[in-house]
């Protein structure tokens, strides 16, 4: 499978071109500049896939999933809503374990995918200070998770 890339060129003096990974998500690139620790980008990723399989991301088009046929007997497959369910629970759980002055900036990045800067701005703190804040709730979290 290949990456997404995109040639981006830059405005101002001395134009250039940077390549940028499309698929990399702000967490990973925290932690591939060595700005969270594995055990928070693990953490990080679980919320991400609880948030994703409990489709709690907007959605902006019409479902368009096959309707389940009814069968006889018990179901093979697990149900799709159960699953959904769980996961939703779990995500509400983590994130009250963080609790609610951490989960803002926990939410923004790794959920929305805004990068820190962006959540700093959106948040209305100072430059920098999101680092200190979401590294606190990612370790909260891989608590919560139980990752060592």
């Amino acid at each position: 499978m290949g990456q997404m890339l995109a040639e981006r060129r830059l405005k101002g003096a001395g134009n250039r071109s940077v390549t940028v990974n499309l698929a990399e998500s702000s967490l990973t690139w925290l932690a591939s500049r060595g700005r969270i620790s594995d055990r928070q980008l693990v953490a990080g990723e679980t919320l991400r896939a609880d948030w994703e399989r409990a489709g709690l991301s907007p959605c902006t088009t019409m479902r368009w999933d096959v309707a389940p046929r009814a069968s006889r007997g018990v179901s093979q497959a697990p149900d799709p809503s159960t699953s959904q369910l769980d996961a939703k629970r779990r995500f509400d759980a983590a994130v009250a374990h963080v609790g609610s002055g951490l989960a803002d900036v926990l939410w923004r990045v790794v959920c929305a995918n805004e990068g820190l800067a962006e959540a700093e701005r959106a948040l209305g703190w100072p430059a920098r200070a999101g680092k200190l804040v979401l590294g606190l709730a990612l370790d909260r979290l891989a608590d919560f998770y139980r990752i060592r």
